[in-house]
């Protein structure tokens, strides 16, 4: 029996079944979210590229900040919306997987890459005769390397190690598919201890990044916040990344709980809000908060709608 219900080819997504009554709404909304998302970090995206004078690092990690937003998006949104009017709500084994892996991978390059805004906030503020070396553009390649290459290997080797299951169940109860639900679905409980293992290995990986972005910017406040002229450089190019931290660590700290203690009796529409509030929030907020905190993006922006305006 094992052998015939391990040959799984489609997952079966119930987190939708008591929203039948209000799909069109809830698919009208969910399009309309995902249009300022692509609307608002678009715009941040395209206004550093065309504009010289934004190429500078903090820029260039914001432009890697909003893309990283487009690519973590694309992963749920088309999928999501077809479900919305669809019938059946159904995924290939494959296209699991690599909903998993963009999802994941999205989630630890945001924190990436908070850690490397951290970092160039802390050399741009504590040592700024020496940032333009440090921060040269050969660094800064590295950078946006690592925060983007190193969390897509790290959840590609979790990833792997889920695809070896042989699966006793084709169910999963939620609206996109999650790696350790997929793991939970293995016949064999016992094969799963590699992947715990590395999971527990990925999750304090990425706990030390969130260690040492609270740590720079507590260093930094400690610092330079009796200085007026340093304290309104932090307060102009930090802040938009501490509320971003923060608005990170909240949803998916908000989603793992959801997870790992939620009840049954919570109802679906609540659970399924739990789990995309890191793909609505932060992908619509952060454009927002740093486009309008940054002056030079503001500036820009306001130029560009003045200009069409005429």
């Amino acid at each position: 029996m094992v052998d015939n219900v391990s040959m799984i080819s489609m997952f079966f997504l119930s987190g939708l079944n008591e929203t039948k009554n209000h799909r069109f709404t809830l698919f009208c909304l969910t399009l309309l979210c995902y249009c300022v998302i692509l609307l608002v970090n678009i715009s941040i995206i395209v206004t550093i590229i065309l504009d010289k004078n934004l190429h500078e690092p903090m820029y260039i990690l914001l432009c890697t900040f909003c893309m990283n937003g487009l690519y973590g998006t694309a992963g749920f949104y088309p999928k999501f919306l077809w479900d919305l009017l669809s019938p059946v709500h159904v995924i290939s084994y494959s296209g699991c997987l690599l909903q998993a892996q963009v999802m994941y991978s999205f989630a630890c390059s945001d924190l990436s890459i908070l850690s490397v805004m951290a970092y160039d906030r802390y050399v741009a503020i504590c040592r700024p005769l020496q940032y333009h070396s440090i921060m040269s553009k050969q660094r800064l390649v590295r950078l946006v390397c690592f925060s983007w290459l190193t969390p897509f290997c790290i959840i590609a080797t979790n990833i792997s190690l889920t695809s070896r299951f042989k699966l006793c169940s084709p169910y999963i109860a939620r609206i996109f598919c999650v790696n350790w639900i997929i793991v939970k679905l293995a016949c064999f409980p016992a094969e799963t201890v590699v992947n715990s293992i590395v999971a527990y290995i990925t999750i304090l990986i990425y706990v030390f990044h969130g260690f040492f972005i609270v740590w720079s910017y507590m260093y930094l406040i400690k610092t330079y916040v009796n200085s007026i002229e340093k304290r309104a450089k932090f307060m102009q190019t930090c802040v938009p990344h501490l509320i971003s931290l923060l608005t990170f660590l909240v949803t998916i700290l908000f989603d793992v709980m959801n997870m790992r203690f939620g009840s049954k009796d919570v109802p679906q529409t609540l659970q399924n809000f739990a789990a995309i509030e890191f793909l609505v929030i932060p992908p619509i907020l952060n454009p927002l908060i740093y486009g309008f905190k940054l002056t030079k993006i503001r500036n820009r922006i306001l130029s560009y709608i003045t200009f069409k305006m005429k």
